[in-house]
C-alpha cells in the first residue's frame, strides 16, 4: 500500500495523506480520521516494513529526566517485546511536551504504525491527552501509576504490603525510632508505602513521630542526601530510615557517611523497588523487591491484547512484591535506649 492508493481510497490529494503522517495540524479532523483508518485497515508503514508482521508500541515516560528505576523498566518492556516480536520505541516528555499537542503526538504515533502506548508517569496522562489517543483508536496502558486512574488500564505492585514488610523487618532488628522517606506527598503509591509503614508501627504499639516523617519532590539521590541529613539530624536521631525508592535510600546512605556513621552499625537502611543499584551501594541495600520484569511484561501483553480487541483479564493488575534483606539493616545499636534514643555515657571523675 503506497501513499497515493491511500489517497486515492480516501478521496484526498497526496499532500494531504502526507499531512497526516507528519502530524500536521492543518487538516480536518474529519479528514484525519479518515485517513488514519485507511493506514491502520491497510497496515500502511510508509517505508517500513509489514507492520502486522513487526507491530510496534511506544514506551512513553512522562518525565524529562529517566530515573535508575525508568531504565529498569524500559529493560523490561524491551525483554517482553523481543519475547513478542514487538518492537518498543521509547519516548519522554522534553522539549515538546506532548501535553502542548495531544492531538498532533496521538497522530504521529498512529502514522508511525504505533500498536498501543504504555505510559510511565507521575500522575495519569491529561485527559486532552487519553482523548486524543482515542480518537485515533491506540489503546493506553499506565504503568506503575503514582495515581492510578480508574477508567485507565494500569499494572502496578503491592505498595501498601512492601511498605509493611519493610517496617516488620526493622521492627524485628529492635528498632522503634523509625523514620520515613517518601516521594511526592500526594501520589497515591507514596501513600501507599507510607500507609504500609504506619501499619506495622502501629501494629507493634510503636508511636509514628511527625519529625521523623518527610516527603521529598522527587525520586533522586540528591533529594535522599538532603533529607537523610535533615532527619539525621534530629534528636534524638532515627536508628533506621525506610525509604520510598533505592535512589532516596541511596541518598541517606550518603547522608550518614557524611555525619560519620556507618550502615547498618549506627543506622539501618531499606529501599524499596530492588533495582540495579540496590546491589551496588556500600554495604549492598535491604529492599523491597517490585516485581519490574513482570510489571513490564504484563503491561506489553495487555496492551497488544487491547490493540487485537481482545478481552484482558482485569482493568487494573496488582503484581507481589517482596522483602530482600542484605547488608545495609542490621540490630538497633547496642546503646540505644527502649524508645529508639541513643544513650548518652555520663563519665565521673575521681
Amino acid at each position: 500500500m503506497t501513499l497515493a492508493q491511500i489517497a486515492e481510497y480516501a478521496g484526498v490529494s497526496v499532500a494531504t495523506v502526507s499531512k497526516v503522517v507528519n502530524g500536521r495540524p492543518d487538516v480536518a479532523q474529519q479528514t484525519r480520521d479518515a485517513v488514519l483508518e485507511l493506514m491502520r485497515q491497510h497496515n500502511y508503514g510508509g517505508n517500513r516494513d509489514d507492520l502486522r508482521s513487526h507491530p510496534t508500541v511506544e514506551l512513553f515516560f512522562g518525565f524529562e529526566e529517566l530515573s535508575i528505576y525508568c531504565t529498569a523498566m524500559v529493560q523490561a518492556v524491551v525483554d517482553a517485546g523481543v519475547r513478542e516480536s514487538v518492537g518498543v520505541v521509547v519516548s519522554r516528555r522534553g522539549d515538546r511536551d506532548p501535553a502542548a499537542d495531544p492531538a498532533g503526538w496521538a497522530h504521529n504515533l498512529a502514522a508511525a504504525g504505533r500498536r498501543a502506548v504504555i505510559a510511565v508517569t507521575a500522575n495519569t496522562l491529561s485527559p486532552p491527552m487519553v482523548e486524543a489517543l482515542s480518537r485515533v483508536r491506540l489503546p493506553l496502558v499506565l504503568l506503575d501509576p503514582e495515581v492510578p486512574d480508574p477508567s485507565i488500564v494500569s499494572v502496578g505492585s503491592t505498595y501498601f504490603a512492601g511498605g509493611r514488610a519493610a517496617t516488620t523487618h526493622l521492627l524485628s532488628l529492635g528498632h522503634r525510632r523509625i523514620a520515613y522517606l517518601g516521594g511526592k506527598e500526594d501520589a497515591s503509591s507514596n501513600q501507599a508505602r507510607l500507609h504500609g509503614f504506619r501499619s506495622a508501627m502501629e501494629a507493634a504499639g510503636v508511636p509514628v513521630l511527625g519529625e521523623l516523617v518527610r516527603h521529598a519532590g522527587s525520586f533522586h539521590t540528591a533529594e535522599g542526601v538532603e533529607h537523610g541529613k535533615r532527619l539525621l539530624a534530629a534528636d534524638p536521631a532515627p536508628t533506621a530510615v525506610f525509604a520510598a525508592c533505592d535512589e532516596l535510600a541511596a541518598g541517606v546512605i550518603e547522608a550518614a557517611r557524611l555525619r560519620g556513621l556507618r550502615v547498618p552499625e549506627d543506622l539501618s537502611v531499606v529501599g524499596f523497588d530492588d533495582t540495579p543499584l540496590a546491589r551496588v551501594t556500600s554495604p549492598p541495600l535491604s529492599t523491597v523487591h517490585q516485581p519490574i520484569n513482570e510489571m513490564g511484561a504484563v503491561a506489553l501483553r495487555t496492551a497488544l491484547r487491547l490493540a487485537s480487541a481482545a478481552e484482558i483479564d482485569s482493568h487494573h493488575v496488582e503484581l507481589a512484591t517482596r522483602l530482600v534483606v542484605r547488608d545495609s539493616t542490621g540490630p538497633v545499636p547496642a546503646d540505644t535506649d527502649p524508645d529508639g534514643a541513643a544513650q548518652t555515657e555520663t563519665r565521673v571523675a575521681f
